[in-house]
């Protein structure tokens, strides 16, 4: 299943867990895929490893900065992705400059033939996407994913929706992820954009660490996005697949209640 055909389908609470490719092992994104497919996660965000990321916070750099050090690259994160089977729909996450030294017409093909059917490059702005890339992205089944924040105009906030085909990534305050305790006080922008009549599902992501939290979430948005609370509990444990399945397990505590 895509991306697209997730988010088209009526699921709600869904649950989109990111991780960085190559943390904490260099070849943990094996282990971690089937994991979290299995532990019932119901979409992946694979994180590309950057230098200077943007909007990503402490947790995700260091754990971008650790996966470096193992020797991860892009052209490994594919290769990765070809000796693992499975099902779950998968999103790419990484930042333009990757990707346009990867070469954007290589880059697509490759996620076409590993099973991504969506990228966020947070990065690169859409005007600049619709102008160069948005035939190489529709040519290979790729779906956008743009980003919109609490100072997004609503005339912007509408154009993004207009030029999205799986979901906006909503973005639950102005800070870098997971550098704040709890999203509660973003309930009158999550409103907003319940309200905005937009044509394109939204997920809630940025300071999700708990299953209060993703409930919550959940009341506004089809879903919620956990990166840095994911990864900060793999930095304690030993055994990947046993952590991925206590963890999702207990995010999903209150909708399993």
């Amino acid at each position: 299943m895509t991306v697209t055909e997730l988010l088209q389908s009526p699921a709600k609470d869904l649950l989109n867990i990111y991780f960085t490719a190559g943390y904490p092992h260099l070849d943990s994104l094996c282990e971690l895929l089937p994991a979290l497919e299995a532990a019932g996660a119901d979409l992946v965000e694979i994180g590309i490893p950057y230098s200077d990321p943007l909007s990503d916070g402490p947790t995700i750099q260091q754990s971008s900065a650790h996966a470096l050090a193992n020797g991860i690259s892009l052209e490994l994160i594919f290769k990765q992705l070809e000796e693992t089977t499975t099902q779950i729909p998968k999103v790419m996450m990484g930042y333009f400059n990757t990707v346009l030294q990867f070469g954007f017409e290589r880059f697509c093909q490759r996620c076409a033939d590993t099973g991504i059917s969506g990228v966020i490059l947070p990065d690169l702005p859409i005007e600049l996407y619709l102008d160069r890339y948005a035939s190489l992205f529709e040519q290979h089944g790729l779906s956008n994913i743009f980003l919109v924040t609490p100072e997004t105009p609503a005339d912007r906030l509408h154009y993004i929706d207009q030029h999205s085909t799986s979901f906006i990534y909503a973005v639950s305050s102005s800070s870098t992820t997971g550098v704040k305790a709890g999203i509660q006080d973003a309930a009158p922008y999550l409103k907003g954009l319940q309200t905005a009549k937009l044509k394109t599902p939204f997920l809630v992501g940025f300071n999700i660490a708990s299953p209060k939290d993703f409930d919550f979430a959940c009341q506004y948005a089809r879903g919620g996005i956990i990166g840095s609370a994911f990864i900060r509990y793999l930095a304690k444990q030993n055994d990947l697949h046993a952590a991925t399945t206590q963890f999702v397990q207990h995010i999903r505590q209150l909708q399993l209640s």
